[in-house]
């Protein structure tokens, strides 16, 4: 069920709209494995006409399941639109369309999603990333007279003529 705003309805006095989007309703591929979209949309909008224009704002929240893109863990990431507001015309060039007497607001609002995506998810934004492995370190022989030698202990003896 996509999020429609009756006009009829919207002659008589503004409309409260509450509830949760089904992800199937969003349509919205993220093309990004380290986001997915499991959780419905959540919303608490107002709609009201305003000269011949549809005004709607309120609040608007998606949750993305995200793995961090430095350290790999897994977390919640919040598309969080507080004041989340559009002015959509019903007539004219830039009008909005109409089917029958309703508005699908579904199209706005996953375009105004889609804009708050992260590029790259952090789980945050001090993240150090994977532990380094600790390379580099010499590790100590041990010889026939229980001398300790590093591994390069052998190199410093060889000798090169000179030709």
């Amino acid at each position: 069920m996509a999020l429609i705003i009756n006009l009829r309805d919207l002659d008589r006095n503004d409309i409260t709209l509450k509830g949760e989007l089904p992800v199937a309703e969003l349509d919205i591929e993220t093309r990004d494995e380290m986001m997915v979209i499991t959780k419905p949309l959540t919303y608490d909008l107002q709609a009201q006409d305003l000269d011949g224009s549809l005004l709607v704002r309120g609040y608007v929240l998606l949750v993305l399941d995200c793995e961090c893109v430095r350290c790999l863990k897994p977390f919640e990431y919040r598309v969080e639109l507080p004041d989340w507001a559009c002015l959509l015309p019903l007539s004219g060039e830039d009008a909005v369309k109409v089917d029958g007497d309703s508005v699908d607001l579904t199209p706005i609002l996953r375009e105004d999603i889609l804009l708050e995506l992260p590029q790259h998810p952090l789980c945050k934004k001090s993240c150090g990333g994977l532990k380094k492995p600790t390379v580099g370190k010499t590790k100590k022989i041990s010889t026939g007279d229980d001398k300790t030698l590093s591994t390069w202990a052998d190199l410093d003896k060889l000798k090169f003529r000179k030709e």
